[in-house]
């Protein structure tokens, strides 16, 4: 095995910058996204009426399809999800010929077309990531919220507080504060998983690295720079998930 030829790394730096940039956007844009939306599934999953016409809408048209949809994205693997997304769902919405938001006059001809060449795959890899990430964290949240006393729930309700002015100010705070570990590894997930966008030509970090090997025909510099680069980036992010853990130690200790 050769030395490390640093001089690989020096002249692709710009390029490793900008797919640690892209890296960045996508973590930042699927984590916030693929929280709201997981937040979402996990409230539809426990939607229940005791009695009434809306005990059997909500069962059936709220948990029914909720389950079928965290099934079937903990069920498949992420990249082809991502193939899915990129080469039939995008597709469908946005083609410039025929795309449903095209026809339906949504969205015009032009931005199709500006979307689907400039954003294409960017726009790909953060819907199928931002699915993909709603499904495990309905189940992170609903766990969390179930965990909670429900008599807590009960006496809120008793005191006039509706549903979801009690999940809101009652309940989700309470519930945040012991998601926060498995949030974080989702969020950690996310950014390695970001990695599998290259093969749809995503110009992230595993781009970077191919891009490099295929000049170069060497593949140690490339891969173990943005495994450096992968490193650093989720070691942040746990030190950043560790310092809201002791904020919110502290803020319950007062």
């Amino acid at each position: 095995m050769t030395g490390f030829r640093w001089e690989i790394i020096q002249e692709y730096a710009p390029l490793f910058v900008e797919g640690a940039w892209m890296t960045i956007k996508c973590t930042i844009i699927c984590v916030i996204l693929g929280t709201l939306w997981g937040l979402l599934l996990g409230l539809g999953r426990m939607a229940k009426a005791e009695h009434g016409p809306w005990r059997f809408i909500l069962r059936y048209f709220v948990q029914l399809p909720v389950r079928v949809y965290v099934s079937a994205f903990r069920g498949t693997p992420l990249f082809v999800q991502i193939m899915v997304v990129h080469f039939a769902l995008v597709p469908l919405l946005i083609n410039p010929r025929d795309g449903v938001l095209v026809t339906s006059g949504i969205m015009s001809v032009d931005f199709a077309r500006m979307l689907r060449s400039d954003y294409g795959a960017f726009l790909s890899c953060i819907v199928a990531i931002t699915l993909n990430a709603g499904a495990y964290v309905s189940e992170i949240f609903r766990a969390g919220i179930q965990s909670i006393d429900r008599g807590q729930m009960e006496a809120s309700r008793a005191l006039g507080m509706t549903w979801g002015k009690t999940m809101r100010k009652v309940i989700l705070p309470q519930a945040f504060k012991r998601i926060l570990p498995p949030l974080g590894n989702n969020a950690i997930a996310i950014v390695k998983d970001s990695s599998l966008a290259s093969a749809i030509g995503l110009a992230d970090l595993a781009y970077a690295a191919r891009t490099v090997s295929g000049a170069y025909a060497t593949y140690w510099e490339p891969y173990l720079a943005i495994s450096i680069i992968y490193w650093v980036l989720t070691f942040i992010l746990s030190l950043l998930v560790q310092h809201m853990e002791k904020r919110l130690s502290k803020s319950d200790s007062h």
